[in-house]
């Protein structure tokens, strides 16, 4: 609901509650090429506008302040913003001024906007301001499945994919020398405002100037501020902090190709049949953590949040097998399916050591079962084939924006899309 302030109050003073003025998308009477007839009937483009229909898109409307009875611009409607980038996603697409050139040039994304414009500025805005909302249709998709049956948690896995950050390697610097790029920063800052009334450049060429200063001044400063707290958790001798200018919190990690890159660590836990069929994204992390080892808690605590129930069975590799962490989850009464890495102890060691909690020796006598092992061979048909979809079906190799807020807009985006097409014709039945 959106308040008129400036309204006349109602009865016994109460503020007039009116809609949004927005401006949706027609295709009815407007220009040939836009026109209704212009995409089949099965095209993803009409799939996604017409499940985006059945959603509440109200969160995506907040701040409007052009409404019914009161002067201003209409809002661009949500709903055409979010059809937009979930079409752009599932087309490999993931750069705002692509979708607008495209929205010009391609038959699916002209169909979308219709007779509207947007700019790649408004879709910018659009895809990282919304994360709460974005999350909240991700929700709102699975507890529609949930009702209509069409999801279960009886196989569950999870796995992690580094994807490459919104930084380069030579951004990446010790306390020093950013206190350096601090004081070349405020340097750089008074010059810029200094030249504010010089003729070269119009009004708003100064103000993208002094915007992009002052952008950078904060980088650094988010940048020192991170490296100072990753020194204190440095031991003696240990190599100096780095952190980047560009992202303050991306960190290098050690990357599929064995190679060591600025990237964020995106967890995913996805259900499906072992026999093949739909496959479901029921719950995402994006970290700046490059080990795997103590994120199954934390994605079981939001998978139950998001659907209510508990995984039966949760499978995931070694590399989350952190003794802790499976003795949390099965204490959940979860099937965790995890196999033992390489340097864990024996199970007569365990045995044989008094601490061991008997949740870890439960599951390591679990582990060496035929069941246990064939439940396993489940895992890369769920989570690693998602991953490779992100990465390839949906392009995201490397995220566009920076800090993992914005960066988890972009997955909640992905992870929206696939689920829309994997269930389009059930969710609209």
């Amino acid at each position: 609901m959106f308040k008129d302030l400036g309204a006349s109050a109602g009865p016994a003073g109460r503020e007039v509650e009116r809609a949004p003025r927005i401006a949706e998308p027609e295709r009815g009477q407007v220009r040939i090429e836009c026109s209704e007839d212009l995409l089949p009937a099965s095209h993803p483009a009409r799939l996604l506008w017409d499940v985006a229909g059945t959603l509440d898109l109200g969160p995506l409307s907040e701040g409007c302040e052009a409404v019914e009875g009161k002067a201003g611009r209409r809002m661009l409607s949500p709903r055409m913003l979010l059809t937009l980038w979930m079409y752009a996603v599932s087309q490999a697409v993931g750069s705002a001024r692509e979708i607008e050139r495209l929205t010009k040039d391609h038959s699916g994304f002209r169909w979308i906007v219709g007779d509207l414009k947007v700019s790649h500025h408004r879709l910018s805005r659009f895809r990282v301001s919304h994360r709460e909302a974005f999350s909240q249709l991700v929700t709102d998709v699975l507890a529609v499945l949930m009702e209509k049956r069409l999801l279960t948690l009886e196989l569950v896995g999870q796995d992690g994919t580094r994807t490459r950050a919104a930084a380069t390697a030579p951004s990446f610097r010790t306390y020093g020398s950013l206190l350096e790029c601090r004081a070349q920063a405020a340097l750089h800052l008074k010059a810029v405002l200094a030249a504010a009334e010089d003729p070269e450049y119009t009004r708003a060429q100064h103000a993208a100037r002094a915007a992009a200063a002052r952008d950078y001044q904060q980088r650094v400063e988010a940048a020192i501020a991170t490296v100072t707290e990753l020194q204190k958790q440095k031991k003696p001798g240990d190599k100096l902090a780095r952190a980047s200018t560009t992202d303050a919190e991306a960190r290098v990690m050690k990357m599929g190709d064995g190679g060591f890159r600025p990237a964020l660590n995106v967890q995913y836990a996805v259900t499906g049949s072992e026999l093949g069929g739909p496959r479901t994204v029921v719950g995402v992390q994006v970290t700046n953590v490059g080990s795997d080892m103590g994120s199954l808690m934390p994605m079981v605590e939001q998978i139950e949040q998001r659907t209510g129930k508990l995984p039966v069975a949760l499978l995931a590799d070694s590399g989350h097998a952190k003794n802790e962490d499976i003795a949390a989850v099965r204490r959940q009464g979860i099937d965790v399916i995890v196999p033992p890495a390489e340097t864990a102890k024996s199970i007569e060691t365990l045995k044989q050591d008094k601490g061991t909690d008997p949740d870890v020796l439960a599951w390591r006598e679990r582990m060496d079962t035929e069941e246990a092992q064939k439940l396993y061979r489940a895992r890369a048909g769920l989570a690693e084939l998602n991953n490779a979809h992100q990465k390839t079906h949906h392009g995201i190799q490397q995220f566009l924006v920076r800090g993992i807020p914005k960066a988890t807009c972009v997955v909640l985006l992905h992870v929206l899309t696939s689920n829309i097409l994997q269930h389009a014709a059930n969710l609209l039945a």
